[in-house]
């Protein structure tokens, strides 16, 4: 089973692009260290307070990729500096 998601996320502390790539980095880092995932910025690379970020994992129950899915989902939220808008999940 493939779940994949799309995160349209804006980041409130950021005030240039380094420090975009700084907090994105925290967040792929922790996601990718602590969950079956892979993560990817999709779209608005050129934004210093915007981005899309595509996550996917594969498992063999569609019970649990959903879990990893909403797990990602539960750490982003819990960035304070950010603040995830629009989520699209998709499964496969």
């Amino acid at each position: 089973m493939i779940t994949y998601a799309e995160v349209e996320i804006f980041l409130y502390e950021c005030h240039s692009l380094k420090d975009k790539r700084s907090i994105l980095k925290r967040l792929k880092n922790l996601l990718t260290k602590d969950l079956n995932i892979a993560i990817s910025e999709l779209d608005f690379q050129d934004l210093w307070q915007r981005s899309k970020l595509g996550i996917v994992t594969v498992s063999e129950s569609r019970e649990i990729a959903e879990q990893v899915i909403q797990q990602a989902l539960e750490v982003i939220d819990s960035f304070t500096e950010i603040e995830r808008t629009i989520t699209n999940v998709e499964i496969r």
